[in-house]
């Protein structure tokens, strides 16, 4: 069953920039990945006293409190930072509280102490004039909103881009207008901070696929899906919502299934008040569905074509009759998952009066986002000439992410993953390993990084009598074993004969978090790379 979720005020604080002038605002987390930051360069540049509390320490913290020094700009004086702890008064006598959304507000002490609270993604929304693209899902949400970025900003338009993709959105308030789309990608928490607020209303919400996520913080999946819900709730009849139309597991994780829905997408389709379109990754969309699928070429390639109604059609389409539009064709990210968060993006593009030809044309073009299939680094073996690429997919927090990297490049790879665990099940990982799942490539060998969801994973490796190296306790352990190993007089049995111009893709895709080993998802993608290049030279 869903948890009872903290519903705020509706509207802000704030009534305007220039009431925040002189106010007494504490910050919540300052963190190391830009959100925190952007809030005390925010309120500091209106006039605000700040103090900055986190439970980090100043050692810890060191990179984001040097930059906030650095910055001459800065009113520093009426700055101060409690660190290691947090105090009471620092909540109870604050004007408002800034919250980090991967906080609970239920059962915290301290923000029940607060007169007000607000995020920077509140704030930001209850003063820009901007039009709203908003994306979020369990997997692939920072793709999509990347694409669709790249797709507006190739198309001619000024768009910005924040969110859960580590920009907070207040740090180009300033430059919005009217006139200048921002895409949004928002998690479960940020969405949650919203709650009862009226704040969000997106001219284009999408929701990639549902997978279970997070549920060490939620508990079970109704709580999670029910934040997710928020991204359209405030939506009307002239706005859009793009979901996923391929299957996924809410047969079996709602407790509270509706009749007539076979998907989370089903279920959030019945009660959005706006135009629904869907995407299809595995073949035609359902009856009576409009939105977007992927076709299999007579040469095996896979095009994204559209299925909308006559009215959203292209002129072209329209005076020649033509039904079904091509909007992607090949693209420089692999896998068809990552096809499938195109589509998504190409259908946003569409609803913002983008020709389907140009979709296509720019698409083809975007380069994905670091930690997400990133393709970073080449290397030449010394030994037998074998030809290897790096592959950093460090943002593949979820089992099934790591599954669908295992698939992603039509041949099979090398995989490292494993990581901390957060309460998932790690049975997706494994299927498609065995290839019990219909996956067809099968991996060169298989690399496992310690972890409490290793572990786990481990316990189904065995009892499919999969083989694998480690765990390891360390990406450098790790990479000089597989170093090793590509010299043994083995390696051509294990790793295959490669062609003079063919590399072998090794692909870093954990399915897990990171905590322990690494500060977060992007200090381990970062620290992958960096151990790569120093050993793959």
């Amino acid at each position: 069953m869903a948890d009872s979720a903290h519903v705020y005020p509706e509207g802000c604080y704030f009534q305007s920039p220039e009431d925040i002038r002189d106010k007494h605002i504490t910050v919540m987390g300052l963190g190391l990945n830009g959100g925190g930051e952007a809030s005390v360069r925010f309120f500091l540049s209106h006039g605000a006293y700040v103090t900055v509390t986190d439970m980090k320490s100043r050692e810890e913290l060191e990179p984001t409190i040097l930059a906030l020094s650095a910055d001459k700009m800065l009113d520093r004086s009426r700055l101060s930072y409690v660190l290691g702890e947090h105090r009471l008064q620092d909540f109870a006598e604050a004007d408002c509280v800034i919250k980090n959304p991967g906080i609970r507000y239920e059962g915290n002490k301290y923000l029940a102490a607060a007169k007000h609270i607000e995020t920077d993604l509140s704030v930001f929304l209850h003063f820009t004039k901007a039009p709203i693209i908003a994306v979020t899902g369990s997997k692939g949400k920072s793709s999509t909103a990347s694409a669709i970025y790249h797709g507006l900003q190739k198309a001619g338009f000024t768009p910005f881009l924040g969110g859960n993709i580590t920009v907070s959105p207040l740090s180009f308030l300033d430059r919005t207008d009217g006139m200048t789309p921002v895409v949004l990608e928002l998690s479960s928490w940020q969405l949650r901070d919203l709650r009862g607020r009226k704040a969000l209303r997106p001219k284009v919400a999408v929701i990639t696929k549902i997978l279970p996520d997070h549920q060490n913080w939620y508990g079970n999946m109704d709580s999670y899906v029910d934040d997710k819900r928020l991204i359209y709730a405030d939506q009307g009849k002239d706005d859009f919502l793009i979901l996923s139309s391929d299957p996924d597991g809410y047969k079996e994780e709602c407790a509270d299934k509706r009749p007539g829905c076979s998907s989370w997408s089903d279920d959030f389709a019945q009660d959005a008040a706006a135009t629904v379109l869907r995407v299809c990754s595995t073949g035609r969309l359902p009856a009576n569905c409009y939105g977007a699928f992927i076709r299999q070429n007579k040469d095996g390639s896979l095009s994204g074509m559209t299925n909308l109604p006559f009215s959203m059609r292209s002129k072209y389409a329209q005076t020649h009759a033509i039904e079904n539009e091509q909007v992607l064709g090949k693209l420089l990210v692999p896998g068809k998952h990552m096809m499938a968060n195109a589509l998504a993006a190409a259908l946003a593009m569409q609803m913002y009066g983008i020709t389907p030809a140009q979709i296509a044309d720019v698409l083809a073009e975007w380069p994905g986002i670091p930690h997400r299939l990133e393709a970073f680094h080449k290397w030449v073996s010394p030994t037998d000439g074998r030809r290897l690429i790096f592959f950093n997919d460090s943002c593949a927090t979820v089992p099934e992410a790591a599954a669908a990297a295992s698939q992603a490049f039509g041949t099979g790879i090398i995989l490292i993953t494993g990581g901390t665990d957060k309460d998932l099940d790690f049975l997706p990982l494994a299927r498609a390993i065995s290839g019990e799942d219909g996956s067809s490539y099968k991996l060169k060998e298989l690399y496992l990084l310690a972890g409490t969801g290793t572990d786990k994973l481990m316990t189904l490796l065995d009892a499919r009598h999969i083989a694998y190296r480690g765990p390891f306790d360390s990406l450098e352990a790790l990479l000089k074993e597989l170093k090793q190993n590509l010299a043994a007089p083995d390696a051509k049995t294990i790793y295959g004969v490669q062609g003079s111009k063919k590399s072998l893709p090794v692909v870093f895709s954990p399915g897990a978090t990171s905590f322990g080993m690494f500060q977060n998802e992007f200090d381990r993608g970062e620290k992958f790379k960096k151990a790569v290049k120093g050993l793959f030279f």
